[in-house]
C-alpha cells in the first residue's frame, strides 16, 4: 500500500502508526488536515484515517496523544474491508468485535474500543474510499450532530481526493495535463510488450528568449503565452490527440492512433502554423519553435526516458530550416558526451593535472624577432586523450565555466612568464579572454594574478574577439580603458569577420588588431582577399593600431603578407604552438635576426 502522511502544525501526522512502508504520493491530499481535525474534535477520537481505493492512506493524530493507536494487520484489514464495502458503519463498543480482537483474546485488553466508518464518494457517485474514526475506549452511540459531522468530513475528503486527482494530472497555470499524466497515458498507449507509438514534442521558444519574455512581462504573461500556443496547437490537432504541458515552455502530444504513419507528413504544416506571429495580450511575438518526433517502443518505458529523447529532437529542430526533426540517436549521444565533457572539465579545473598551456610565437615582420607568445589551453583527458580547444572551450562558455578556465590560464600563464623573465627571456604574454570575462572584475582578477607572480602588467596583452570587443561598446570601452590605463595591451582578435561599427572601433581603447586567418590564408591566390586585407591594414594603421596577420601557414602567404605593411605575423609557417618546455630553446635559436628572405619556420 502506498503511504502519504498529512502535515500538521504542532503534531506529526501519522506519528507512531504502523502503516506498511511504501512510496510517498506526489501530492498530499488538499485540505485533509482540516477535515481530520474537524472529525477528531467532534467525535473525540485520537485517530482519523482516510483510505482511498487506489491504496493511498492519510491519517491524523491530534496533539497531546502520547500513545498513538497502532494500525496492526487486523485493524488495517478491517479498514480495507470497510472501504471495499462502501457503507457507513458505527461500532460504539468494538471490544468484542472479532474483526479487531484475536481469537480467545480477553475483550478487556482490546486495542480498539470504538470504530466508525463513512464512505467517501466523488461528485459523480464513484466510490473513492472511506474515512475512519478510531479510539481505544468505547463511545456512546453517535447522536445526529456527530453523524452529520462525520458525513460532512467524508464529503470534504471526497472533494480533496478529487482535487488531488486533478493536481496529479493537471498543470494549474494552463489547465493542461502535465508530465505525470503524459507518462501514465503513454503506458496505456503501449499495453503490449511489442507495441510502438509516435510521440510529438514542442519547444515553444529557445530558453533565453522565453526567459526574456518572463523578465520583461512577468510570469502571468508567460502563462498567457502558453495558453495561446496551446490553443494554436489544439487547432491543428485531429480528434483523439491529447496535449500535455511537460515543462515551462514545452508541450508534448500523443496521437489518437499510436501507429499513425501519416503524422510526419503533417509536420511541415504544423511548424508553419507555430511560426506565425502570435498575439499575446496585445504584444505580437515570433517564437522560433522546434518540433521533435520519436517512435517509442513499449520496452523503452522500463528505465528509459522517451520524453527526454523527443525533447532533444525538438531542441535540435529549433535551429533548423525545416523546424522539425526526428530523434537522432547519434546526435543525442554526442550531446550526452558533451555533458560528460563539461563535468570532466570542471573536475580538471579544480582537481586534476590534465590541462596545460602551449605557446605560439608572434614575430615582428621587419626584424624577425619574437615579440610575444600567445597562451593556448590544451586538455589531455586520461581516457579520451587530447580534447581539441574547439570542443572544450565552447562547452566551457555554454556551461558557465569560462571564468574558471580564464582564471586557470591567467594563473598558469603568468607563473610561466615569471619563470621566463627570471631566465632573461624578453617576451610578452598574450592571453585570450571571452565575453564572459569582460566586466568590472577582470582588472582586479588580472592585477591580483600579476601581483601574485610578480609580473609587470606591461608584459601582458589580452585578446578579445571582434564581436566581444564591439558588443555593448559603451560598457566594454570602460572596462578596456581601465586595463589600458593599468598598462595591459588590448588586441582585437579575429578582426575582419565580425561586424564593426567604425565609430565604435575608432573609440575602442585597443593597441592591436589581429586579422583573422580566414582572410589571410588566401592572400597568395585571391586578388579580392588581398585587396580586402590591404584596405583593413591601412584602416587599422590610420586608427593607430598595430596589425598582426594570423594564419601565416605557408611561405607563399608570408611573401604576400610582406607587401601588406603589417607589423607582426603568426601561424604554422612561423611556429606551431609549443609546450612550455620547448619555448626557451626556440626563442634562443631564433634570437638573431633571420636572413632577409625568410622568417623562422
Amino acid at each position: 500500500m502506498k503511504m502519504t502522511q498529512g502535515s500538521l502544525a504542532g503534531s506529526r501526522a501519522g506519528a507512531g502508526i504502523a502503516w506498511p512502508a511504501g512510496d510517498a504520493e506526489p501530492h498530499a491530499l488538499p485540505g485533509f488536515d482540516a477535515v481530520a481535525r474537524l472529525a477528531a474534535t467532534t467525535l473525540g477520537t485520537p485517530l482519523v484515517a482516510l483510505l482511498l481505493a487506489d491504496g493511498s492512506a492519510f491519517w491524523y493524530t491530534p496533539p497531546g496523544h502520547g500513545d498513538p493507536i497502532r494500525l496492526d494487520g487486523r485493524l488495517l484489514a478491517a479498514c480495507r474491508q470497510a472501504t471495499r464495502r462502501g457503507v457507513a458503519e458505527v461500532v460504539p463498543d468494538a471490544r468484542g468485535d472479532a474483526r479487531f480482537l484475536p481469537a480467545d483474546a480477553d475483550p478487556a485488553h482490546a486495542a480498539i474500543g470504538f470504530f466508525a466508518c463513512e464512505p467517501v464518494f466523488a461528485l459523480d457517485g464513484q466510490l473513492l474510499g472511506a474515512l475512519f474514526a478510531v479510539d481505544r475506549r468505547p463511545h456512546p452511540p453517535l447522536h445526529a450532530g456527530e453523524r452529520n459531522a462525520l458525513r460532512d468530513a467524508a464529503s470534504l475528503a471526497g472533494t480533496g481526493a478529487a482535487l488531488r486527482h486533478y493536481l496529479d494530472r493537471t498543470d494549474p497555470a494552463t489547465g493542461l495535463p502535465h508530465r505525470n499524466a503524459f507518462f501514465a497515458d503513454l503506458h496505456t498507449h503501449l499495453p503490449g510488450a511489442d507495441d510502438t507509438a509516435w510521440l510529438l514534442a514542442v519547444e515553444v521558444a529557445p530558453v533565453a528568449r522565453f526567459n526574456a519574455f518572463v523578465r520583461a512581462m512577468g510570469h502571468s504573461y508567460a502563462d498567457a503565452l502558453m495558453h495561446a500556443v496551446a490553443a494554436r496547437v489544439q487547432a491543428w490537432m485531429t480528434p483523439g490527440m491529447q496535449l500535455y504541458q511537460v515543462g515551462t515552455a514545452r508541450l508534448a502530444l500523443l496521437p489518437a492512433h499510436p501507429h499513425d504513419e501519416l503524422l510526419p507528413a503533417r509536420l511541415d504544416e504544423f511548424v508553419a502554423l507555430l511560426r506565425e506571429p502570435i498575439d499575446c495580450l496585445g504584444v505580437p511575438l515570433t517564437l522560433q519553435p522546434g518540433v521533435g518526433l520519436l517512435k517509442v517502443e513499449a520496452h523503452e518505458l522500463r528505465g528509459g526516458d522517451p520524453l527526454r529523447r523527443v525533447m532533444n529532437a525538438a531542441h535540435v529542430a529549433q535551429d533548423s530550416v525545416r523546424g522539425w526533426a526526428v530523434y537522432d540517436r547519434t546526435q543525442d549521444e554526442r550531446q550526452r558526451q558533451d555533458f560528460f565533457l563539461v563535468t570532466e572539465l570542471a573536475a580538471a579545473l579544480s582537481e586534476r593535472a590534465e590541462l596545460e598551456l602551449h605557446y605560439q610565437p608572434r614575430v615582428q615582420l621587419a626584424s624577425g624577432r619574437c615579440v610575444a607568445l600567445e597562451a593556448l589551453a590544451r586538455w589531455r583527458h586520461p581516457t579520451l586523450g587530447a580534447v581539441p580547444p574547439g570542443v572544450f572551450v565552447p562547452l566551457a562558455e555554454q556551461a558557465g565555466l569560462m571564468r574558471s578556465l580564464t582564471d586557470w590560464v591567467l594563473d598558469h600563464g603568468l607563473a610561466q612568464l615569471a619563470a621566463w623573465l627570471r631566465d632573461g627571456l624578453d617576451v610578452q604574454l598574450s592571453l585570450n579572454v571571452s565575453s564572459a570575462d569582460l566586466d568590472a572584475t577582470l582588472e582586479t582578477r588580472l592585477t591580483a594574478a600579476a601581483r601574485r607572480h610578480a609580473v609587470p602588467l606591461a608584459r601582458l596583452e589580452l585578446e578579445f574577439t571582434e564581436s566581444t570587443a564591439m558588443r555593448h561598446s559603451d560598457a566594454n570601452r570602460c572596462h578596456l580603458a581601465a586595463l589600458r590605463e593599468a598598462g595591459v595591451g588590448i588586441a582585437i582578435d579575429d578582426f575582419g569577420i565580425g561586424y564593426s561599427n567604425l565609430d565604435a572601433l575608432r573609440q575602442m581603447p585597443a593597441s592591436c588588431v589581429k586579422i583573422d586567418k580566414s582572410l589571410v590564408c588566401g592572400l597568395d591566390a585571391s586578388r579580392h582577399d588581398a585587396a580586402v586585407v590591404r584596405s583593413m591594414v591601412a584602416l587599422a594603421h590610420e586608427l593607430g593600431f598595430r596589425v598582426v596577420m594570423e594564419g601565416v601557414e605557408t611561405g607563399r602567404v608570408l611573401e604576400a603578407v610582406r607587401g601588406m605593411a603589417c607589423d607582426e605575423v603568426q601561424g604554422f609557417h612561423i611556429a606551431h604552438p609549443l609546450p612550455a618546455a620547448d619555448v626557451a630553446g626556440w626563442l634562443r635559436e631564433h634570437a638573431s635576426p633571420p636572413p632577409a628572405d625568410r622568417l623562422p619556420g
